[in-house]
């Protein structure tokens, strides 16, 4: 499961984990709230050069502690990549991460990349995060360059204006069209990299096709090289609306993964406009046949294309009883 494991790399850095109990017994300046956390693990690695992951665990601090004690130990001027990780997201008393971070935006000048929710299964079942309105976090940091967020649980942001942003990255199990359509709407000149996690009706997934013209008709982004379609059950029909999407000409990378892609999915790709042109095409965990697959690599031979986790097709035959990777 793509939220099963915590990523080891961020925006090209590896990442660091900010544990509270690494910090040096020896600071007798460090705050009161963090004296009783710290331990013998050793120093931190520097503030540069890595992505920073926050998390609260369940048997150390709370993540307003862990928050406060990364602003009082860490040079923030100098952290480009931050990843936020479990917040205690079940707790009624437990306040989102994004106001304490747009609140702390000016202490933070060189952040470019985001990641607001990286929380396990285990955490928290995807369905599960629940968010709130960060369009004041988002406009807080105008410089940043990639955001990627996990879940859509009361999730809202208004459409954004930013002439920085190249990678955004919406992961959900079900994507509200609401979401979409703000994203449609944004003005983002340098985007590149635009992946939507659509997900399932019964999570909140109400986006449909139609709802996509915009990212297909190839005139809403004109820097877009990169374009996921993901999770989704409609996979089939997106994949016949891609097909003749003029968007796909000025594309590098497609992605169609994680979604209930069958058979008639991948043929409405190959009868439609040629695809040569791709460095990528990522169709893993898919129901298309072996002869199909076999149809795809031949048609595309100098596209790396991923069918990585297939499902048979004659044990998964009825389209209802196919499913998405990822929805709770």
């Amino acid at each position: 499961m793509p939220t099963s494991t915590l990523i080891g790399e961020y925006a090209g850095l590896p990442v660091a984990e900010f544990d509270v109990t690494r910090l040096p017994a020896s600071a007798a300046e460090l705050p009161a709230y963090v004296k009783p956390l710290r331990g013998t693990g050793g120093p931190l690695p520097p503030a540069a050069g890595h992505a920073w992951r926050l998390r609260a665990e369940y048997d150390q601090a709370e993540y307003t502690e862990v928050w406060e004690a990364f602003l009082d130990t860490v040079d923030t001027t100098e952290v480009t990549a931050l990843i936020i990780g479990y917040w205690g997201i079940s707790a009624d008393d437990v306040p989102h991460p994004a106001p304490m971070l747009a609140e702390a935006a000016d202490r933070f000048p060189n952040l470019r990349a985001l990641f607001l929710g990286e929380v396990l299964q285990e955490e928290d079942e995807i369905s599960w995060i629940e968010h709130e309105d960060i369009t004041s976090l988002i406009t807080a940091f105008p410089a940043l360059e990639r955001l990627d967020v996990r879940g859509s649980e009361g999730l809202g942001f208004d459409p954004i204006t930013s002439t920085a942003l190249r990678t955004l990255r919406l992961e959900s199990g079900g994507l509200p069209r609401g979401i979409v359509e703000s994203v449609a709407a944004s003005e983002l000149p340098a985007l590149e990299h635009l992946d939507l996690w659509l997900g399932v009706e019964h999570y909140g997934g109400d986006t449909t096709v139609a709802d996509l013209a915009p990212f297909l008709d190839g005139a809403r982004f004109p820097a877009l090289r990169r374009l996921g379609l993901e999770d989704s059950p409609a996979a089939d029909e997106i994949a016949a609306a891609v097909a003749s999407a003029p968007v796909v000409a000025r594309l590098e990378s497609l992605s169609l993964a994680l979604g209930a892609l069958s058979d008639d999915g991948a043929a409405a790709l190959l009868s439609g406009q040629p695809l040569t042109h791709l460095r990528e095409l990522d169709l893993h965990h898919h129901f298309i046949s072996e002869p199909m697959m076999e149809r795809v690599r031949a048609a595309l031979p100098g596209v790396a294309v991923n069918l990585d986790d297939p499902y048979s097709p004659d044990v998964w035959d009825d389209a209802e009883d196919r499913f998405v990777a990822v929805s709770e």
